[in-house]
């Protein structure tokens, strides 16, 4: 088992990419905070795991969030061995829409929480010289007109992660970070249909968008996760993974 005992905070833990890395920690033989803001869902994912798992419901948007996640994590397994920031907001606005409430709300949870999350979790983390694990967005490098916001908040993640990983390199704490791409969420195929795309429009994607014909999982990107939580992975810090289908830089036509 690649993460035998330890003791893994993930936020956004109740749907999507971060309930998959849930279940995969856990069969991974670790134990895992699973937060969310949604009590129901939290408590299916967590009576799901059992025992290695309890739950935090906290929203990010609370100053005092952070802190309550780090003590309910203490207070559940008595220690932390890694941090996964995965909540985030999109609001889908251009410029001209964009309001400073809606900027701010977007900054708020999708970077100030992790900067802060991380911030209450370091005294137990340089205990167990343990990781960090920053769930940003290929967005980061540009991104799609309607995500501005959204795409800022993940290039500032990226900045906060090199920075982090080049000031605790030398207490063994490590930060790393993964830029997922287009991800078949349950919330990104509702997104769609909202914006206008049909039912089952994931199966109606052309090869510019979807090179191998099929859309990247939830499940698929948590396994990528693993191997940054688990010890195989030392000494590396400061990386910043890209997953998607194709490279990057250059390349992020509009979906």
């Amino acid at each position: 088992m690649r993460l035998k005992d330890k003791v893994v905070i993930i936020t956004g833990a109740t749907s999507g990419i971060g309930k998959s890395l849930a279940v995969q920690v856990v069969a991974e033989g670790g134990k895992v905070l699973v937060h969310g803001i949604e009590k129901s869902d939290g408590e299916q994912v967590v009576s799901t795991l059992g025992k290695s798992a309890s739950l935090c419901i906290a929203d990010l948007n609370d100053q005092a969030a952070p802190n309550k996640i780090v003590a309910a994590a203490i207070a559940a397994f008595g220690k932390i061995d890694a941090v996964v920031n995965n909540a985030a907001i999109f609001e889908r606005h251009k410029l001209p829409e964009l309001t400073p409430e809606s900027f701010a709300r977007t900054i708020t949870i999708n970077l100030q929480s992790s900067l802060f999350l991380i911030k209450a979790a370091l005294p137990h983390l340089l205990q167990t010289q343990g990781c960090v694990l920053n769930i940003g967005s290929i967005n980061a490098y540009s991104g799609e007109p309607s995500l501005l916001a959204y795409s800022i908040s993940k290039a500032g993640m990226q900045t906060m992660t090199r920075n982090l990983a080049n000031t605790y390199g030398v207490d063994k704490v490590r930060f790393n970070l993964i830029n997922p791409g287009w991800i078949l969420t349950d919330r990104e195929y509702a997104d769609q249909i909202k914006r206008g795309l049909p039912q089952g429009w994931p199966e109606t994607l052309g090869k510019i968008n979807i090179p191998s014909g099929v859309m990247s999982t939830p499940e698929q990107l948590a396994t990528a996760c693993i191997y940054w939580l688990g010890d195989e992975s030392r000494p590396f810090t400061g990386s910043i993974v890209d997953l998607e289908q194709f490279s990057i830089i250059g390349r992020n036509p509009e979906k």
